[in-house]
This record gives C-alpha cells, structure tokens and sequence, in this order.
C-alpha cells in the first residue's frame, strides 16, 4: 500500500483504497473521477435537469439517507391543522381547484420548523424558518413546501448536500448545534459567492422570528399556474401574516432558549388553544414571458427575488390554522412533504433548485418513513377519492382487493381497476427545450451581490445595525482569520459601510480587498420597503403576550383596567409573581399567578407591567429574577408600565434612564388605553438606535 491511501477491510477481507491528500480527485462511490460537483446535468443553459445525471443522483441519494429516523433537515417542527379560503375565482389563471370559485374551502396541514438543528435542539435558534403546507384538494394533494425567507444558499441541488453539511455541527466533535456561527459554516459560503444574498437574510432578525405566526413565507421558486386552455402564467408564492410581521432581537433569542426551548412550539399551541387562530393570506405574484424577458435577473435563480414594489403581491385566499394535532408523531413527525406534489393547475419551471428538489424529497421519505406507503398513513393520504395499481410493500394497509394488479388488461367492471383520464389528469406544460446536455451554470445566474446591496440598502438604520452585529457575532465564533477576511472581502461588493464596521467589530487589522465578482454588482437598483421588518409592522398589538409582575397590595382598579385594555386589543395577559400562589390585591381579593417570576422572565412577553406598592417594590428590588425583569424588558426596547415601582428600577440600574417607553400609570393623564394603543409599535425603537 502506498502512502497516497488508507485501507479500510471490507467484510470480505477485500482492502478499500480511500485516497487521501491534497492532490486526491473527486470520485464516485463506484469511483469514477467526478469532472463537475458544481452543477447538476442540464438539457441547454436553462433547460431541466436530467434524471441520467448518475453523479447528482448518487450525491443526493446518499445525503437523504443519512439520517434514521429523524430528518436530516427540519428535523425540529411543529405543525398545526387548518383550511385554506379562497377570495375570488382565478379559473382565468389556473385550473387548480382551491382557486375555482370564492369561499371555497381546502383543508390544509402546515409543519413549520427549524433547518440545521436536531429534533431536541431549541427554537430560538438563528436559522431559516421552514414553512411547508399541505393541501388536500379535490383533485389531489398539493404540497407548497417553502420557507420564511424567499431565496436560498445555493443555485444548483448538487451543492446541496454540501451546504447542509457545512451548516451542522462538525462531524469530528458533534457541536456546535443548531447554530452556523463555527469554521465550517462560513468556510463553505466563504468560497460560494452566490450564497451572499441568503447570508444578509439570515444574518438579519428574519433569521430570529418573534413567532411562527408573525412571519412570512415563501414558496421560493418561481412556479407556473396553467389554466384550463393551457395558458400558463409564471407565480412566486408568499404567504402574509395577518398580524404582522415581528422578531426578537439577538440577546432576547438568546435568553428566550433557556427561559423555554420550546418557546414557538408553545406560542402557537396557546394561540390556537385559546381560540385566537393564526391567519395568513396566500399573495402571489403574476407575470409573464415578457417580464421574464426584461427582468434584470434570471427568474430560475433561486438566490434572486422580484421585489414587490416591481411585481406587486396579489393577495388571493387566507390561511387559517384553528386545531392542533391530536398525536405529535402520528402527525407533525409523520406528514411527509414532497415538492413533486402539485396537482392540475400547478406546474413547475426550470429552476434547478427545484428540479433536484423533486427528485430528493421522495427518496427522503422512503427512507425516513421505512416504505413507499407512506402515503397511506392519515396525515398523508388524499382525502379526495384515489385509485392506483400500488400494492404490496412494507407496511401496506390499503392493497386493492382485484384480480388485476397491471394496466391495461382485459378485465371489465370493478376488476379492470382504474383507467387514465385525459381531459381531467395532470398534463405538463409543454414547453420547449432544447440545448446541448452539459454541467454548466447559466451566465445569467452570474450577479451573486447585487440583490444582496438592495436588501441591505432596504432595511431601517436599526435592521442594519443588527445584520452587522449578526455577522460579526457568527464570525466572531470561527478560528480561522482568513475565512473571516474571505467573508469581509464578499460584504464589500454589497456595501462599504457594512464590510467596514464587520471589520472593525471583528478587529481586522486592514480592511480585504473586495472579492473578485463574476460579474460587476449593479449599484441603481432601488429600496425595497417590502424586505424591512420594521416598514411591514403589525397594525395592533393583537395576539401578542402581555406580562404583569404584581405585588401584595397591588391596586386592583389598576390591574382591572389594564386587564380590560389587553383584552379588548385582542392580546393575551399573564399574571407573574414571586410565589406561584398569587397575592392578595388591596380591596382583599385573591389573584391567582400564571407564572412564579424566576420562571417567567420578561423576554417571554412582547410587553410588561410592574404594579406594586412602594414596600413591595423594595422587596422585588431583592430579587434577581425582578431585576431581571425589567432591565431586560428595557434592554431588549419593550414597551413598560408600572405603579409604584421606583424601587425596583433603581436597583435595576434603570436611575435616571426611564424614557416615554416608560409609563407611570398613576401620572395625571396616564392610561391604561393609551398605554397599550403604543404598544402597537411592539418596541420603543428610539431605546434600541
């Protein structure tokens, strides 16, 4: 053996050559010199990918079967049941049946989850936000399998594998999990300049989400809907929230995962519980060949968006979640999910992403639910009728029960079984393709910074300041200087003002020279309003968590009042004390607690109160878990009232800094109303710039 490999003794007693070294090619498993592991194998520049690509099938066959039972990706979500309504009929844009006539009503299942985290991992963590709906429609089931943030890493599915595997933990030490900030992560997207646009995304607070129902989704992709005549129409899918759109800043995301892991799995359990039933309205955006042809991006480029400013969000249906699952395994663990699901009306476009996607997503689900019948399992099967000639198999249930397992045959009646449908089935569009078959990426998926400088050039003077702070904070945790410099180097083709404070923060002696671009970055495209969180607020305070630490002797009028202005904004209000037994108000009446105040900091509420007399105010100022409360409730820009709290301000440091955030609800013309009408805004942001 020579000192270019390593052997491995296989159960035959045969040696396995492993090559190792700097020079080593790029192989097969059956070892064939791999010529291209950058892009999947493609009929013409923009054509669709070709199921003979043995390198990309391999690849990503090996990487769905990775994991046992868990998924190797979103392994950690939640889901919830609940119908999608229809607001008009679309008929003249798709044939697609929850969109034939208005009020029409399909049930739907949504799994909402994080990405790089393992099933037990916390909820908080920096990371895109997987939202994946099922619908059971009348013509079959269509899953729009999508995410919180509408571009993606990469271009191409074959680097795929790759990127997951730089984004988990590292493999030789197991950690760190759930999060990117580490070597490997930043190493990988260091040297994938298209990957730029998706860091400022998740470097920003849509990475943190205040709440599964404050964000917004997004089926990526652009997709196609086909009507009945065969027209087709191209489509981008989002989903809005009704309640607007809100994060939690980094050392609040932080804090909330050891206060409760579970804090979104629980968030949207008590919505939904309590009867105040989350909403999102389904946007889509139309257009055709034509803007296609004049878009300054590739619409097959799953790293690029069309602003909406460009190609407005037409806003078709809503979706409302209004019943939890009666089994977590039987249901949220065991939905299966596939993008290769559309049903007539639907239909996909070239993007390569997508393509791969279609191929990957069935291969996981036979490996992760151990049959090809998992589509029999309740949470999965159509609730429209279905016929097929399946059978047989690992865990079948539902074998068809005729002579005739085959098609076609001679048999007649109930025994020939089922027959195709031309004028009803699914038919594909019929575009035309043709090209050369290469590994190649299209030269029009060249621009890697230009969308990322209108992101960032999008955001509020405070979003901006947290995408640095994020990028430095993640860098922060790499060994390696260069893979830091590599990072800094990309940022200055997105803005100078972001590479230099990265720099500066990470303390780099010299700023990088900017990294050589593909092609040059375009510097006129204009804001979009639409990417900034804080631009797209909510309206009201609705549906959001109010807690009030309350004291021995607190005054019950006061606490009344404010009760009755929650409650009438449509918020939820706990009460927080020092003993989980309550406390005894002055007009002699027991009040129950919620939550003992070591288990309830405030970082678990979007608002806080502190309604106490002057002594009990000195004895909450002895308490840590009190002085937590509200310092942290300021720290993290929440808006806060109090009566007779002075104590325990002052020995929260507070002395001296009270701002309007801050309402003394017993000062001449305070009320309980006007309080929390300003919470509206969600933070006192002047506090936080």
């Amino acid at each position: 053996m020579t000192e270019d490999y390593a052997g491995r003794r296989g159960h035959g007693g045969e040696t396995h050559q492993q090559a190792s070294g700097d020079d080593v090619r790029l192989t097969t498993q059956q070892g064939v010199v791999v010529g291209d592991d950058q892009n999947t194998l493609r009929a013409g520049e923009r054509g669709p990918a070709l199921l003979e690509d043995f390198h990309f099938r391999e690849k990503i066959f090996h990487f769905d079967h990775e994991r046992i039972p868990e998924r190797v990706v979103h392994a950690r979500g939640f889901g919830a049941h609940g119908y999608f309504e229809n607001y008009a009929a679309l008929d003249d844009l798709t044939r697609a049946d929850p969109f034939q006539e208005a009020g029409r009503r399909t049930e739907a299942f949504v799994r909402f989850s994080t990405v790089a985290g393992n099933k037990g991992s916390f909820d908080l963590a920096r990371d895109v936000r997987g939202f994946a709906v099922k619908m059971y429609t009348r013509e079959g089931n269509w899953d729009l399998v999508g995410n919180n943030i509408p571009v993606f890493f990469i271009q191409d599915p074959i680097k795929f594998p790759d990127m997951v595997h730089a984004a988990k933990q590292e493999p030789d030490r197991g950690f760190p999990q759930a999060q990117t900030a580490h070597d490997n992560f930043w190493d990988f997207v260091s040297l994938t300049p298209e990957s730029t646009h998706m860091l400022m995304w998740i470097m920003s607070d849509r990475a943190i989400p205040r709440s599964f129902r404050f964000m917004e989704g997004f089926g990526v992709h652009t997709f196609r809907l086909v009507n009945s005549e065969g027209r087709s129409t191209f489509v981008k899918f989002h989903w809005k929230p009704k309640q607007g759109i809100q994060s939690v800043v980094w050392n609040e995301a932080v804090k909330i995962n050891g206060a409760d892991p579970d804090f979104h799995r629980r968030d949207l359990w008590d919505a939904i519980q309590a009867g105040d039933f989350p909403e999102w309205e389904l946007g889509m955006q139309l257009f055709d060949e034509d803007f296609a042809d004049r878009f300054e991006f590739d619409i097959l480029d799953p790293t690029k968006i069309i602003p909406e400013e460009q190609v407005p969000v037409r806003r078709v249906g809503r979706l409302v979640l209004d019943r939890v699952v009666d089994n977590f395994f039987a249901e949220t663990e065991q939905v299966a999910f596939c993008t290769q699901n559309i049903i007539p009306g639907i239909d996909f476009t070239d993007d390569p992403l997508l393509q791969g996607r279609n191929f990957s997503y069935l291969d996981t689900q036979l490996k992760r639910l151990g049959s090809p019948n998992f589509t029999q399992l309740p949470v999965n099967a159509p609730k429209c009728p279905f016929a097929t000639f399946q059978q047989d198999g690992h865990m079948a249930t539902a074998n068809p029960a005729n002579r005739a397992n085959y098609e076609p045959n001679s048999w007649s009646g109930e025994t020939k079984g089922p027959r195709e449908d031309p004028a009803r089935g699914f038919v594909s569009y019929p575009e035309t393709v043709s090209g050369p078959k290469r590994r190649l990426r299209p030269e029009s998926f060249a621009d890697h910074y230009s969308q990322a400088r209108q992101f960032y050039a999008s955001q509020t003077a405070v979003e901006q300041q947290h995408i640095i702070d994020g990028f430095v904070f993640e860098l922060s945790k790499c060994d390696r200087v260069d893979i830091r410099v590599r990072v800094v180097a990309a940022l200055r083709n997105v803005d100078g003002g972001l590479a230099e404070a990265v720099a500066d923060g990470l303390g780099l002696p010299e700023l990088p020279d900017p990294a050589v671009a593909a092609r040059e970055p375009v510097t006129g495209l204009a804001e979009s309003p639409a990417l900034s969180i804080l631009r797209n607020g909510p309206e009201t305070f609705a549906g959001r968590k109010f807690g009030v630490l309350v004291t021995d002797g607190v005054d019950a009028n006061a606490l009344a009042g404010l009760r009755d202005a929650i409650r009438a904004e449509g918020a939820m209000l706990e009460i927080v004390a020092a003993k989980v037994g309550g406390v005894v108000a002055d007009d002699g009446e027991h009040i129950a607690a919620d939550q003992k105040i070591d288990g309830a900091p405030s970082v678990l509420y979007d608002a806080v109160a502190v309604l106490a007399t002057d002594k009990a105010a000195a004895g909450l100022a002895d308490l840590a878990p009190a002085r937590d409360f509200v310092s942290d409730a300021y720290a993290h820009g929440k808006f806060i009232a109090h009566r007779e709290a002075v104590a325990l301000f002052a020995a929260a440091g507070l002395d001296g800094r009270l701002d309007a955030g801050v309402v003394d609800l017993a000062a001449s013309g305070a009320s309980a109303a006007d309080f929390v009408a300003a919470c509206r805004d969600v933070r006192f942001w002047s506090r936080l710039a």
